[in-house]
């Protein structure tokens, strides 16, 4: 019966860990959302008011019809540009659905009443694009943009002259397969004086309340990386008490959510400045790079990485050394990356998610089955001491001392560890932790189908048909192993009753996640089957 305690005390410890993480984000102070959040529709887009300028002051306000968006299609992304600043105020991602079976694409950014989340970037300065007339606006060949076939990049180009004859080029670029664009500013001073500008990027987003739940505890906010801070989180609330202002090497500023992340990563060898601003209900993460002096007669190109879509950890390492690290494991991060490396080999061979699930979940019992025998051989023999274990209570009552002596060189003396079934739970908890992590911030798993009625293993199971399987094959562990009779009614009942408890608590659970569970039950009663009869052979019951 130990052995059953002992996987439901597993399960317990993780509904336990989960409900403490809700209950950590349902007690923070929520972010008030004032009337000010209200953005305008793609149909009336305005730049922001809050951009950051070199000076003092901010732009004025500049409204742009939809019409005058311009389109960019990729294999990849639909993007609309504002010319107003050139920010990228809409991206759908074409290979990411919003829906499973459906032909409508996932938006990442928009801009739309009541929400806006938005990529800005320009040059401060004097002889920057923004100032606090306004900011530019720029002409564009054409109002569509399209990635052919046979096409590896696409080219963007925005131009502008400001009064003083200086211009200026924007030039986004595509590439084909991928969702990192980069940005360059051309600056071409054909004036007479010199030109300071200096280049920043930032992601601007509407608070709202984060769509976390216990079973799916997300995270939806700021994050940033610098020399010095691999990575960390700065939620809204963080954004909203106070600034913040990190000059370092390198860095990056992202805005995430499950599955899907949004970042700016300036150039690794020049000193950035990583800010972050709360503006009536919106929160702007961002970089402000060096300053910089342009000559007269001379050009300069400053650019910088924008990245729009999954969290790819392959595609957001190629940028940064740690930028893969959005894909946020917690504190078992080192257990969880080999256990996702190890899911995606099996996946590579199987081509089928959830086969591979049952593959690391053989793996994951068949490393720990030396430990899981040690535990039921130790169990064993501690049944079989029951009767000697009950002499020595008679004999010295309630003598503590010699009763804890006496039991000790019992247990020397039939070569019983007392502790010998604990370590299996040791290490099975921070296992099922880690590839819950896994499971749960894996991109590839969204809208990965399995078999039969399973399409989709990142959500519940639309018939809960395996949930009700798991609770049967807890339900059968639990009559392989008869109560003791010494155990407390209370604690028989339930124990009884688990197995319901534990149906009802994963008919919420990622279809994946239960899988995992569902069959490591099933190799547990297997694996307690040829234990049992090769512990009876030897006259242990």
């Amino acid at each position: 019966m130990e052995s059953q305690r002992n996987l439901l005390l597993i399960g317990l410890l993780f509904v336990s860990f989960l409900l403490w993480q809700q209950w950590q984000t349902d007690k923070a102070p929520k972010p008030a959302v004032t009337e000010n959040t209200v953005a305008t529709s793609v149909q009336e887009t305005t730049h922001s008011a809050d951009v950051p300028v070199a000076e003092s002051g901010m732009p004025e306000e500049t409204a742009v019809a939809s019409k005058d968006l311009i389109r960019v299609t990729t294999d990849q992304l639909d993007v609309l540009i504002n010319p107003v600043g050139g920010d990228i105020v809409h991206a759908a991602l074409v290979s990411h659905k919003l829906e499973l079976n459906k032909d409508e694409p996932f938006v990442l950014l928009e801009q739309k009443p009541g929400f806006v989340y938005i990529a800005q970037s320009g040059l401060m300065g004097s002889g920057g694009t923004d100032s606090t007339k306004g900011r530019a606006t720029y002409s564009a060949s054409a109002k569509e943009f399209t990635l052919a076939d046979g096409q590896d990049t696409l080219t963007v180009p925005l131009s502008y002259t400001a009064a003083n004859g200086a211009k200026y080029t924007k030039i986004y670029t595509f590439h084909k397969g991928q969702f990192a664009v980069d940005v360059e500013y051309k600056i071409n001073n054909t004036t007479s004086e010199p030109l300071q500008v200096q280049m920043y990027g930032q992601i601007k987003q509407t608070i709202k309340p984060s769509d976390s739940s216990m079973m799916m505890p997300t995270y939806r906010g700021a994050a940033f990386s610098t020399a010095d801070i691999r990575y960390e989180k700065y939620n809204f609330e963080d954004i909203q008490e106070k600034n913040l202002e990190k000059k370092t090497e390198g860095g990056w500023a992202a805005m995430l959510q499950h599955y899907f992340v949004s970042a700016w990563v300036p150039p690794k060898n020049e000193t950035n400045t990583i800010f972050t601003r709360d503006s009536s209900g919106t929160a702007n993460i961002g970089f402000m790079g060096e300053k910089k002096t342009v000559a007269p007669g001379t050009e300069m190109t400053l650019s910088a990485d924008f990245y729009v879509g999954p969290k790819d950890q392959a595609a957001l390492s190629e940028l940064s050394d740690t930028l893969n690290l959005v894909v946020d494991y917690g504190f078992l991060w080192w257990l969880a990356v080999p256990i996702y490396k190890l899911l995606m080999f099996f996946q590579s061979i199987v081509g089928n998610w959830g086969v591979a699930i049952i593959l690391i979940t053989l793996t994951v019992r068949g490393i720990l089955f030396p430990l899981t025998k040690a535990q039921y051989t130790s169990m064993a023999k501690m049944r079989n001491l029951q009767p000697k274990l009950q002499e020595l209570k008679d004999r010295f009552g309630d003598d503590r001392q010699k009763m804890g002596q006496a039991m000790m060189e019992l247990y020397k003396k039939e070569k019983v560890n007392p502790m010998g079934g604990c370590l299996p739970i040791l290490l099975q908890m921070p296992i099922f932790i880690a590839l819950y992590w896994v499971l749960m911030e894996g991109v590839e798993l969204r809208h990965a189908p399995f078999m039969l009625w399973i399409d989709d293993l990142s959500v519940q199971d639309p018939y809960y048909i395996l949930p009700l399987l798991m609770g049967v094959s807890m339900f059968l562990m639990q009559k392989m192993q008869p109560m003791a009779p010494t155990m407390d009614p209370m604690q028989q009942k339930m124990m009884q009753w688990m197995p319901v408890i534990f149906t009802v608590f994963f008919l919420w659970f990622p279809s994946g996640l239960v899988l995992y569970w569902l069959v490591g039950n099933i190799v547990a009663i297997i694996q307690q089957k040829i234990i049992y009869a090769g512990l009876e052979k030897k006259g242990l019951k």
